[in-house]
């Protein structure tokens, strides 16, 4: 059977629960641990960079845009988002409004509950994709947006957020699986699988992202040679291993400069650099300002660490 698409009145009422839980503009968690509800009341001009971890992002209204490198991802109530991985992404919400605000479900993926959900979706094996990538945008569908207002229902009772929500997350992700990208999600709890030993070399990245990189030991602890290493770990993250460091760092150091904790010149030696006047050039390249001028920007905006990032 195909699967078809939310219906607007189906989207309505996902929209409503999610205004439940997100009264005003921001990221806020909700009782199932790793759920949040995400609320835009206005498109941005600017970036924001954030590190985002692997997640499925299910919209109710409005549409946003995400960047890694030059690739572009764009979704919204009929496109879902999956990131596999933990990746340094840049996002612009494209429509929003005070009166149609963007409403939308973040949900955290654990590769250790996709993996048993997995093999009893694909009993014969997990089916082949083209190419592993850290991102990528499957079509919304009817059921999706029903088991995500079922657990946003469930969640007004304790009880029920506690014993039943929980069901309804697994339930979630086996239709997921289920959906056109359910190749793709299977892979993110494939531990032997590319995307997951990238992933691990991911998590030693940004466990030391302030220490020198040998890549050729990064690879031997993931089982590959360092140019399959390389030519895989670009083609799931769309950076090479060093440029990803230096995304972790310098979104790092805005962090620091950011809390006050830190100028730019002490920032740029916390995460790593050895040359201030290379962090001040790789900073603007990323950011759009040398440091100094975008944290005294971000600070009259109003921006903290968390939405700044």
């Amino acid at each position: 059977m195909t699967a078809t698409g939310p219906a607007p009145a189906e989207l309505h009422d996902f929209a409503a629960r999610l205004r439940t839980y997100a009264p005003h503009d921001g990221v806020h968690a909700l009782r199932v641990p790793g759920a949040y509800a995400v609320r835009a009341s206005r498109t941005n001009a600017e970036l924001f960079h954030s590190v985002y971890q692997p997640s499925v992002c299910i919209v109710a209204q409005g549409a946003k845009t995400v960047f890694l490198c030059q690739d572009i991802y764009e979704y919204d109530s009929a496109r879902v988002l999956v990131f596999s991985l933990e990746l340094p992404m840049a996002s612009q919400v494209t429509r929003a409004s005070v009166a149609d605000p963007y409403l939308a479900l973040k949900l955290n993926v654990d590769p250790a509950q996709v993996a048993p959900l997995a093999g009893r979706v694909f009993p014969h094996g997990l089916p082949p994709v083209r190419e592993n990538r850290g991102v990528y945008v499957g079509s919304s569908t009817s059921a999706l947006v029903g088991t995500a207002t079922r657990l946003l229902t469930l969640l007004a009772d304790e009880s029920d957020a506690a014993l039943i929500a929980p069901l309804v997350v697994e339930e979630l992700l086996i239709r997921l699986l289920r959906s056109s990208v359910g190749g793709r999600v299977a892979q993110i709890g494939h531990q032997e699988g590319t995307v997951q030993r990238v992933a691990r070399a991911v998590d030693w990245v940004r466990a030391n992202f302030d220490q020198p990189m040998d890549v050729p030991s990064l690879a031997e602890m993931v089982h590959m040679s360092p140019s399959t290493f390389h030519g895989h770990f670009k083609a799931v993250t769309s950076l090479s291993p060093l440029q990803f460091q230096k995304a972790l760092r310098l979104r790092e150091a805005r962090r620091l400069m950011l809390t006050g904790r830190a100028d730019a010149t002490t920032a740029s030696r916390q995460v790593g650099y050895a040359s201030a006047s290379q962090f001040t050039r790789e900073y603007g390249r990323l950011f759009g300002r040398a440091p100094a001028r975008d944290i005294a920007h971000l600070r009259e905006r109003g921006l903290d660490a968390d939405s700044a990032h």
